[in-house]
């Protein structure tokens, strides 16, 4: 893996901020200083001082940027900053700038080309024509749609014999981001979301650990669609630092299972979590199995051993953690509300543990596929509290954004004495939850099981067991926004 370089991109108000920014700037190799944001640009009030290596852009709103002014203008900016001697200026391919890639030979130009649309179907032919241009940096940038785009634009870079920059942009190409030196990128870009997808400096360097990615470094992901919203991987990157292992945890944004496996396969990946609505697919598709995650016919966690992809359903362990510390599980009666996946993992980890379980659903005859995996019997909808020790929700009603929602009637009359457990997990405490509370009822959260669940899949991947209080911090950081990707915005 080629070790790729950060650049970081700052865009401003004035002239004046966008040089404060600059100097602000720690832990980049380059800054790109976007002066088609700024009200007043200028290169010589950019440049001045500067300490860090830097590009000049000034990107028309033609092309995806802000600058309202005459392209002679904007020609006379980009030249005075070749003049002040500028590291690099930023050049759109079939732009009007192209005379000053003739006057510098193209020394010190990065022609870029942005697609909004797609990956279009020539785009050898495009990377081909810009390489052929003689300048001394190439930066290509598509909208991804699927995993795939990440691995046909780095096909494209991979003999190109000159630096270039490839960048998939949108969810599904973050990978191509954080494994800038995977895909050959002589830099990736980092800071103001200008792009879709554009990771904060924080999230590079605080979750991925950009500087540590190597040849060697472990590869594992989360897959699902959608997958953005998915605490796993600030759980993970943060046990991986606990524990100093060399390995990054990305989400997956796949189109489908198949696009996932392609790239898997191209990135030599170690492990992945599996999530809706790739579950079905990953166990239909491991070559081995557990008798626990073979019954539950779902598996949430694939690790690659050599050619094979082993399965596991850590779902089943991590939903029971929590439940062996707060009551005596054999012999208790327990209700299961819903009749969907997660429903499936409950009945079989609480059969496994000698609970006697009884499933309640508005869909009877779903009720009744879930009841038949162990024998379990159907409840009335909704259940009666003189039924249950335990009831579990498993269906996602009460999640954010819903978050006053309850999968109960408002005014259901829990069982004081029972204990109530919500696999929804955002917010930590849902309206289910608190009216249970309120009755008198022990609860536990989604959180317990989510972070439980982790565990289980990280000391399978590793064989280390990692810290439940490194995954529950960094859990609630992300639920409560502490990290996260810049916001999208238009590039």
């Amino acid at each position: 893996m080629t070790p790729s370089r950060l650049c970081v991109t700052l865009t401003a108000a004035t002239t004046a901020e966008l040089r404060t920014r600059r100097d602000q700037v720690i832990d980049a190799d380059l800054v790109e200083l976007r002066l088609d944001t700024v009200a007043d640009p200028s290169a010589a009030g950019a440049l001045a001082g500067r300490k860090k290596p830097v590009i000049v852009t000034c990107r028309p709103k033609g092309q995806g940027g802000h600058f309202a002014g005459s392209e002679d203008e904007r020609r006379a900016i980009l030249s005075d900053a070749l003049a002040l001697g500028a590291d690099y200026v930023d050049i759109e391919w079939r732009g009007s700038c192209a005379d000053l890639i003739e006057r510098t030979g193209g020394r010190r130009v990065v022609l870029s080309h942005h697609d909004f649309q797609g990956v279009p179907r020539d785009l050898d032919d495009i990377a081909h024509a810009m390489l052929a241009s003689g300048t001394e940096v190439v930066k290509l940038a598509v909208m991804a749609s699927r995993l795939g785009d990440c691995v046909r634009l780095r096909a494209v870079g991979r003999h190109a014999g000159a630096p270039m920059s490839l960048i998939a942009m949108g969810e599904a190409g973050l990978p191509s981001r954080v494994l800038a030196g995977w895909m050959g990128s002589c830099w990736t870009y980092t800071g103001d979301g200008v792009a879709p997808g554009q990771l904060s400096e924080r999230t590079m360097h605080d979750e991925f650990r950009f500087r540590r990615i190597g040849s060697r470094t472990g590869i594992y992901g989360v897959i699902g669609r959608p997958v953005a919203h998915s605490v796993s991987p600030a759980m993970h990157n943060a046990a991986f630092r606990a524990t100093s292992l060399d390995a990054v945890y990305l989400p997956l944004a796949a189109a489908d299972f198949n696009d996932f496996q392609a790239f898997a396969a191209a990135a030599g990946m170690a492990g992945v979590s599996v999530t809706a609505p790739f579950k079905v697919n990953a166990f239909e598709s491991a070559d081995e199995c557990d008798a626990v995650t073979r019954r539950s016919q779902s598996v949430n966690t694939l690790r690659r051993d050599g050619s094979r992809w082993l399965g596991m359903n850590s779902d089943v362990p991590g939903f029971l953690a929590p439940l062996e510390s707060a009551m005596r599980l054999a012999g208790t009666r327990a209700t299961i509300l819903g009749a969907g996946g997660a429903s499936r993992s409950v009945a079989i980890a609480l059969a496994s543990a000698g609970v006697r379980v009884s499933v309640s659903a508005r869909r009877e005859d779903q009720a009744h596929s879930v009841a038949a995996l162990t024998g379990a019997q159907v409840a009335a909808w909704p259940p009666d509290p003189a039924g249950w020790d335990l009831l579990v929700n498993a269906t996602p009603v009460g999640t954010l954004p819903g978050i006053d929602a309850s999968p109960l009637p408002q005014n259901y009359p829990f069982n004081p004495r029972g204990l109530v457990y919500d696999l929804v997990y955002n917010p930590t405490v849902t309206r289910m939850l608190a009216l249970a509370e309120r009755a008198g009822c022990r609860t536990i959260g989604g959180l317990d099981m989510l972070v439980a669940q982790a565990q289980a899949q990280f000391e399978w991947w590793t064989g280390h067991r990692p810290s439940e209080r490194v995954m529950r911090d960094a859990a609630l950081a992300r639920l409560t926004g502490h990290v996260a990707a810049s916001p999208e915005r238009t590039p």
